[in-house]
């Protein structure tokens, strides 16, 4: 299986990656992201270690039903070879209805397919209150134009 665009990413690909990534998650479908990923895919998100796509599956099943109504934005930052670095930032509330925006940074490396064989992020999580969430666009993928990270400030 292959998921274009492939490495070596130029900057027009490795915009077209990010995109790509950015809309599987603002999916939802746990089953559906899980197809970017290689099946030995290896992740670090915040303190827990993931392994392969049936733990990616598990991983985002548990995410996606606590982090209710969630939205993402992601920023290509740098990109070489088969590798890509991005920034983002996301939002949701807990069942409680209690709002988050959470900003992090990723690094991903891909395989000869484009599937990407490792994923590691630091995240940081920012309660904020309703009035103060920037991301209002319907449910799934953000609009093409919706402001981006850094034309919201963030």
């Amino acid at each position: 299986m292959t998921k274009p665009p492939l490495p070596p990413f130029t900057r027009e690909s490795a915009l077209e990656k990010v995109r790509g990534a950015e809309d599987g998650w603002n999916s939802r479908n746990p089953e559906q992201v899980s197809l970017a990923y290689s099946p030995d895919s290896r992740w670090r998100n915040r303190v827990e270690f993931i392994n392969g796509r049936e733990d990616i599956i598990a991983f985002l099943t548990r995410k996606w039903q606590r982090e209710l109504e969630y939205r993402l934005i992601k920023e290509l930052w740098a990109f070489d070879g088969n590798r890509i670095a991005v920034r983002f930032a996301y939002e949701c509330h807990d069942d409680s209805g209690n709002w988050f925006r959470s900003y992090g940074n990723e690094n991903w490396e891909f395989d000869e397919n484009g599937l990407m064989r490792a994923r590691f992020a630091c995240i940081n999580d920012l309660p904020i209150k309703e009035s103060e969430r920037k991301y209002h666009w319907p449910l799934g993928r953000r609009p093409d134009d919706h402001p981006g990270l850094s034309d919201l400030g963030l």
